[in-house]
C-alpha cells in the first residue's frame, strides 16, 4: 500500500507552507487521509514540519499507530489526527498548530473567535473551545496523548471547520488537503484581524448566512493561494 507520488509531494508542501505562513513553527503538524485506504493516514515523523521531505512521511492506522515507522520517533499527539478521521468519514486533511494568534481566544472567558472578514467566514459565528479538564481531569499537560482525549476533540469539533484547545492551539479540518491549510492560514489571520478590530470598540461581526456564502465563495479560490504559497517555499 504505496503512497501516491504526487500526495506525498503535496503533504510536504503543506509542511513548508504552513511554516512559511506562521501558523507552524518547531511544533505542529498535518495529515492527509492515504489515497488507497481511507483507514490510513500520512502524517511526518516526529520533527520541525518546515523541514519536512517525502522520505519523512508514514503511514498511520486509525488507532494513531505506524505502521511503517522503521524505529523513528512519531508525533506524541498523532491521536489528534487518528480519531478526526475515525468519526469524520468527510474530513480528508487534519492541520495542528499553536498558531499565536489564535491561542488568547482559546483562554478568553468572554472573547469567541469568530468570523470577522470574508476570508475567514468558514469559522461560523462561534468556534467551539475545547476543554482537556472535562475529558482527563485537572493536572494534564494540555497534549492530546491518547485515543480518549483525541476523540474528546473530535466530539468538541462535531461537523464543523476549526476547534479551538484551551491554552493549547487549534486544529482545522478539510476535504481536502489544500482546504485545510488554506482554513489552518485564515484561522490565523481572522485570529489577528479580530484581535486587532476589538482593541478599536464593538466589532460587527459576519452573520451566519454571510458565513456560509463566503465560505462557498472564497472556498474556490483556494488553488490560487496555493500556487502562490508552493511558489514562496519553491522558491
Amino acid at each position: 500500500m504505496r503512497p501516491d507520488a504526487e500526495l506525498l509531494a503535496e503533504l510536504v508542501d503543506a509542511n513548508r507552507i504552513l511554516a512559511s505562513q506562521g501558523v507552524v513553527d518547531a511544533f505542529g503538524h498535518v495529515s492527509v487521509r492515504h489515497n488507497e485506504s481511507a483507514e490510513h493516514f500520512l502524517l511526518a515523523r516526529n520533527m520541525a514540519p518546515g523541514s519536512v521531505t517525502a522520505d519523512d512521511i508514514l503511514t498511520f492506522g486509525l488507532d494513531g499507530e505506524p505502521i511503517d515507522a522503521d524505529g523513528r520517533a512519531v508525533y506524541l499527539e498523532r491521536f489528534i489526527h487518528s480519531e478526526i478521521y475515525r468519526l469524520r468519514p468527510d474530513v480528508v486533511s487534519v492541520v495542528h498548530s499553536h498558531s499565536m494568534s489564535v491561542v488568547p481566544f482559546s483562554v478568553s472567558q468572554s472573547a469567541k473567535l469568530r468570523a470577522v472578514c470574508h476570508m475567514g467566514g468558514f469559522l461560523g459565528v462561534e468556534v467551539p473551545n475545547y476543554e482537556i479538564r472535562d475529558a482527563c481531569g485537572p493536572a494534564t499537560d494540555l497534549l492530546i496523548r491518547d485515543g480518549r482525549s483525541g476523540e474528546a476533540l473530535a466530539r468538541t469539533l462535531g461537523g464543523g471547520a476549526v476547534a479551538l484547545m484551551r491554552g493549547h492551539g487549534s486544529t482545522v479540518v478539510g476535504p481536502t488537503l489544500r482546504l485545510a491549510v488554506f482554513r489552518a492560514v485564515y484561522t490565523e489571520v481572522n485570529a489577528r484581524v479580530q484581535l486587532q478590530a476589538m482593541q478599536l470598540g464593538t466589532v460587527n461581526y459576519l452573520t451566519a448566512e454571510e458565513c456560509a456564502a463566503a465560505t462557498a465563495g472564497v472556498g474556490s479560490q483556494v488553488g490560487r493561494a496555493w500556487s502562490y504559497w508552493k511558489a514562496q517555499v519553491s522558491a
